[in-house]
């Protein structure tokens, strides 16, 4: 049997630093590190005391951490989402 995901609604947002959408921060040695994960494209900040930390959400199977130009989707009960602009048009659209 085949199934089509509900529509749901949700506010996107393009993620930008400062704007308190990230649930964490991590810092970059320990992405390296303890991760199975690319590095090369993830939002890098530097703190003022040089630290390099890497912002991610936090959802039931963990975190992700958040990249380059992705977008976080925020739904009406809270749950928080990451997408990349490569999918998020083909996945949202505008609900007027």
């Amino acid at each position: 049997m085949k199934y089509r995901r509900t529509p749901i609604e949700a506010d996107v947002i393009k993620y930008e630093a400062g704007k308190e959408l990230e649930d964490g921060f991590e810092l970059l040695a320990d992405v390296v590190v303890k991760g199975w994960i690319v590095t090369d494209f993830l939002v890098k900040i530097t703190k003022e005391n040089g630290d390099i930390v890497c912002p991610y959400i936090t959802h039931r199977r963990g975190r992700t951490f958040i990249g380059e130009d992705d977008y976080i989707i925020l739904e009406a009960d809270g749950t928080k989402h990451v997408c990349g602009a490569d999918k998020i048009w083909k996945r949202f659209e505008l609900n007027e």
